[in-house]
């Protein structure tokens, strides 16, 4: 009788468990009203108390609305990849969200300064994936010998949220990792000669990444190596994350490796450029606020 009692009670437990961490995920109803407040550019409710796995678990039901009504997937951003952006968010990972297509703009556009609810901008760098030999990437060797176009880019996030101090890595996760818009610079080709490929890597690990505005003053940005220690660092870690999640990148997606500056909120009349001292070929990505 004991043991059936002893057994009751750890059955229970689990399905204590199980229910608690069922519950953890925002639920249908909170994710459709973060989804219309993010379409309506109006601040969302913050998402409290999510585990990391419930994070998750919220940003795919997100995603899953946003291709609902017809949201085309090009790639993925992997976000808090930089330590000082991690202290920012009390996070202590990286994080993923999904880049959709109409995300995604061209050099040179004029953006309205309020493109989003809580909208920032960030000096970032995207890469296109042409093997999936990528997903197995173990180096930034590895990850260049699957990419074939390093792009300057923008990324012009959007927190959503009422409170974004309260944000943490958890939610972040839950909002999509913030993804909203993108300014793309011109690509510069992934070098085929093995002398170039190690002298790319250097490049992009010791290159200086600056954003200024119109006058020329000084917004923001760091090293290569600020991200990972190697910004090609970001994909091995999202190539891992997203296995875990059974998901894998494409050939021909994009994939953004995070921020080498602060985030920096816009401002009617603004423009913003970023260079990248250091990388051959780059030249300067640029964005205007209206």
């Amino acid at each position: 009788m004991r043991l059936m009692k002893t057994q009751w009670i750890v059955s229970a437990m689990v399905l204590a468990t199980v229910s608690f961490q069922a519950q953890a995920c925002m639920s249908d109803t909170d994710v459709a009203a973060l989804l219309a407040s993010y379409t309506a550019k109006t601040p969302a409710v913050n998402p409290e108390g999510l585990t990391d796995e419930a994070g998750a678990c919220s940003r795919g039901k997100l995603t899953a609305m946003m291709e609902k009504q017809g949201a085309k997937l090009v790639g993925y951003k992997a976000g808090l990849t930089n330590p000082a952006v991690q202290k920012r968010f009390n996070a202590t990972q990286p994080v993923w969200g999904k880049l959709y297509e109409n995300m995604l703009l061209k050099d040179g556009t004029a953006v309205d300064a309020a493109f989003g609810a809580r909208a920032l901008f960030e000096a970032d760098m995207l890469v296109r994936v042409s093997s999936e030999a990528i997903n197995s990437a173990k180096t930034p060797m590895d990850v260049l010998n699957a990419i074939d176009q390093i792009i300057p880019f923008i990324e012009l996030p959007d927190l959503v949220v009422q409170a974004p101090p309260r944000l943490n890595g958890a939610a972040i996760q839950a909002i999509n990792v913030g993804a909203r818009l993108g300014v793309l610079g011109q690509p510069i080709a992934s070098p085929a000669m093995r002398a170039e490929k190690y002298q790319m890597l250097d490049a992009l690990r010791d290159m200086q990444v600056t954003m200024t505005d119109a006058a020329g003053a000084n917004l923001g940005g760091g090293k290569g190596s600020d991200i990972l220690e190697h910004p090609l660092n970001a994909v091995v870690w999202l190539a891992q994350a997203l296995a875990k999640e059974g998901q894998s990148m494409k050939v021909g997606q994009l994939i953004s490796l995070g921020s080498f500056s602060p985030l920096v909120p816009p401002k009617a009349g603004m423009k913003v450029t970023v260079t990248y001292a250091g990388l051959p070929g780059a030249k300067p990505v640029s964005v205007s606020f209206k």
